[in-house]
């Protein structure tokens, strides 16, 4: 019978998915956020944040799926 890899290993990789991909944007809301307060520019660096919050984490996904599956 064929060993498997524990269901611990898969779990852990989902949950850095989707701390990744839930993480980035978040920082890039709160980062956009603060520094709209100190320079009173209010939309701008919140979509310029979120944006680059959410490429960061799709990045950070992808080079991580890759190295999990050895295509790095």
């Amino acid at each position: 019978m064929k060993d498997s890899t524990p269901p611990f290993r898969a779990m852990a990789l989902t949950s850095a998915i989707v701390s990744q991909l839930a993480g980035g944007p978040l920082v890039g809301v709160y980062l956009g956020k603060w520094i709209d307060g100190q320079f009173s520019t209010e939309p701008t660096f919140l979509i310029m944040g979120i944006f680059l919050g959410l490429g960061a984490g799709t990045y950070g996904t992808i080079h991580l799926v890759r190295t999990y599956t050895g295509d790095d």
